[in-house]
């Protein structure tokens, strides 16, 4: 049999974006080699020459009319496999579409004549097809792609037995689909914070662990950022905790707005403190960061719209922060384990942050062997 071939993972992601929180997570089944074994299962059920998995674009899900979304071949095996990847077609066209559009299997013993065959592909390949089995792929009841094989081994062609063993299959994929994306969205749930949707402390250790040894195989530097907000207990005394809570959701999306890096970890560590680990970044590139959300942060306005139950907007425009800023190239013991660089790097980073409330706060501040630095005064 060829070799299957998928969409990287980065790109399959979003195929499935719409069905859980996020994918990928250390010590999970890749996406990719989940579906090259759905192939290779496939066709040990029927054997063919070619097969394909195609899913809706994500982007045109939300269209009304289903049979106006576009369907991106995301795994394929056979001779053109690799051509075919990421290619689109309509959800109007061909056999595929209209078992996506119907939510029925197709089985056609010769294409030649068959009313649904769209040859487009073929007059691309080398690869003719002669005859073809097609069956829905569902998750949660909803149609979301097609599972085709193409040309059947052997001296006949595909017959109703085969249609009813792919969708006896398909069927059993679909489950194994959705048990998946269970399993990640229960691992996702149990690193983020509920509140946020940030991650978690417990994954921050994980993660910046993850990091370090990364730094330690590949070189370069690491900058984290300690943050805590300099006036959320007023706004918890005077307007209440549902005031502080919706404060603190808000402050989530201001960091993930601000800071777009991918390769960086944001997290609420814990009351009114997030922690922020910044692969790639140098002190200096980390401290202009910081001081990018620190303006961010007090130039807000939260609490503009009614919250909780039914309580008015207050429009809060005295929510400021303090920061502090550490590298392991500044702050950690050069050849230490990668537990005492964490360490090294959480505590100076911790520090520079009571530093720059004690000199009045909202204003980040330097971790470094010498005299610390303010970067930014209160406005």
């Amino acid at each position: 049999m060829y070799p299957v071939y998928t969409l990287d993972n980065r790109r399959l992601e979003d195929f499935l974006d719409r069905h859980k929180a996020y994918f990928p997570y250390s010590g999970e089944i890749e996406i990719d080699r989940f579906l090259r074994e759905i192939l290779l299962k496939a066709n040990e059920f029927v054997p063919s020459e070619a097969g394909s998995i195609l899913l809706d674009d994500p982007s045109t899900k939300s269209i009304a009319d289903r049979s106006d979304s576009e369907l991106v071949f995301i795994a394929a095996f056979g001779t053109r496999a690799r051509s075919i990847l990421g290619q689109r077609m309509s959800a109007r066209m061909g056999i595929v579409g209209h078992v996506y559009v119907s939510g029925v299997g197709y089985m056609t013993p010769d294409v030649v004549d068959d009313p649904y065959f769209y040859p487009s592909i073929d007059m691309t390949s080398q690869e003719k097809t002669r005859s073809v089995v097609c069956v829905p792929i569902k998750i949660e009841s909803a149609v979301c792609g097609v599972l085709e094989l193409i040309n059947r081994i052997g001296p006949e062609s595909f017959g109703e037995k085969d249609r009813r063993l792919l969708e006896i299959f398909a069927d059993h994929a679909s489950i194994s689909i959705q048990n998946l994306l269970d399993a990640r969205r229960a691992h996702e749930v149990a690193k983020r914070d509920g509140l946020t949707g940030l991650f978690n402390d417990r994954f921050l250790h994980l993660k910046l662990s993850q990091d370090l040894s990364r730094l330690a195989r590949d070189g370069g530097d690491l900058s984290l950022i300690f943050l805590d907000l300099d006036n959320l207990k007023s706004v918890n005394d005077r307007h209440g905790h549902l005031a502080g809570s919706q404060v603190l959701r808000e402050i989530g999306f201001v960091l993930t707005k601000t800071v777009s890096d991918e390769r960086a970890t944001l997290t609420r560590y814990g009351g009114d403190e997030f922690v922020l680990v910044l692969p790639g970044l140098t002190i200096e590139e980390g401290l202009r960061l910081s001081e990018s959300i620190r303006a961010a942060i007090r130039e807000g306005v939260y609490l503009s719209r009614p919250y909780g139950f039914n309580e008015p907007a207050l429009s809060l425009r005295t929510v400021s922060a303090s920061l502090g800023v550490a590298s392991v190239r500044e702050n950690t013991t050069p050849g230490s384990s990668i537990e005492q660089q964490k360490n090294e790097l959480l505590r100076a980073a911790d520090a520079a942050m009571y530093r720059a409330k004690e000199s009045g706060k909202n204003q980040c501040q330097l971790a470094s062997p010498g005299v610390p630095r303010i970067a930014a005064s209160a406005v």
